[in-house]
C-alpha cells in the first residue's frame, strides 16, 4: 500500500492569520498520526508565511511518524534542515508571490548547482526528494544529481478535464515508470483530493502520496483525525507495490 503524507502547513496559516498560538501544528500532527498518516509534511518557506522554525523544531521532537521538510534549495534553509534533521527533505521551487507551489523544480540544466546541495543533505543522512514535473528530462536529471526520490507534480492532472486529464495521467504514469527504472523512489502530490486520487492509485510505481489542502478542508467539517482516515481509505492496498 502506498504511504500517505499529510501536509499541515495550513494549520499554521490559520494560526498566523491572527498571530496567536492556535491552532497548533503539533496538535494537528498528533491527530493526523492517529488518523493513519504515514508521515507529516511541512514547508518552511523563506518568507515564513505559515510554518515557523520553532514549529519545525517542536515537530521533530513530537512527531511519531516520519517528518518530511519541503524547502527551497537555499543555504539558509539548508542550515536549519541540517540542524533539525528531518527524516526526509523535498526540494521545491519557491516564489514569494505565489499562493502555493506552482510547478516543478527545474532540475535539467541546473545539475551543477543542485548536485552539491543534494549531496550535502545526503551526507548528513537525510534522504532527498525533488518535486518535479513528470518530464523525462527532469526525471533523468534528478537521478544525475543524486536524489533518492522524485515527487511528481500532480497539479496539471488535478486541475484538468478530459481530454487533458488523460494526457496528464499518462505523463504521470510514464514519469513514474522512468523514475523507478532509474532506481528512484516515486512520490506524488499537489492538488490531490478524495476524488481525483483514486485514479492515480492505479499507478503502482507511486509509493507515496503527499496531500494537504483537501484533507484540512474536510477537517474543518469532520475533524482532522477522521479526514485523514477518510483519505487513507482512498488509497487501496493495490497501490505502491
Amino acid at each position: 500500500m502506498a504511504r500517505l503524507g499529510v501536509n499541515i502547513d495550513h494549520v499554521a496559516t490559520l494560526r498566523q492569520a491572527r498571530g496567536g498560538h492556535e491552532p497548533d501544528p503539533v496538535a494537528a500532527a498528533v491527530l493526523a498520526d492517529l488518523g493513519g498518516a504515514d508521515g507529516l509534511v511541512v514547508h518552511l518557506r523563506e518568507d515564513r508565511r505559515h510554518i515557523q522554525e520553532r514549529d519545525l523544531t517542536r515537530l521533530r521532537d513530537v512527531v511519531p511518524s516520519s517528518l518530511n521538510l519541503e524547502m527551497a534549495a537555499e543555504e539558509a534553509i539548508a542550515a536549519i534542515a541540517l540542524r533539525v534533521r528531518p527524516d526526509a527533505v523535498t526540494l521545491v521551487p519557491e516564489r514569494r508571490q505565489e499562493l502555493t507551489t506552482e510547478g516543478g523544480l527545474a532540475v535539467a540544466g541546473h545539475e551543477d548547482r543542485l548536485a552539491p546541495f543534494v549531496g550535502r543533505l545526503r551526507d548528513a543522512g537525510i534522504p532527498v526528494s525533488l518535486f518535479i514535473d513528470p518530464d523525462p528530462a527532469h526525471v533523468r536529471a534528478a537521478g544525475r544529481v543524486g536524489a533518492d526520490a522524485v515527487e511528481l507534480h500532480t497539479g496539471p492532472y488535478a486541475n484538468s478535464r478530459r481530454p487533458d486529464i488523460d494526457r496528464a495521467f499518462d505523463a504521470l504514469r510514464e514519469g513514474a515508470a522512468l523514475a523507478r527504472q532509474l532506481g528512484l523512489g516515486v512520490h506524488a502530490g499537489h492538488g490531490l483530493t478524495y476524488h481525483n486520487i483514486r485514479r492515480l492509485t492505479a499507478i503502482t510505481d507511486i509509493v507515496e502520496f503527499n496531500i494537504g489542502h483537501s484533507i484540512l478542508a474536510r477537517a474543518v467539517l469532520v475533524g482532522l483525525e477522521r479526514a485523514v482516515r477518510d483519505m487513507r481509505a482512498c488509497i487501496p492496498f493495490t497501490a505502491g507495490r
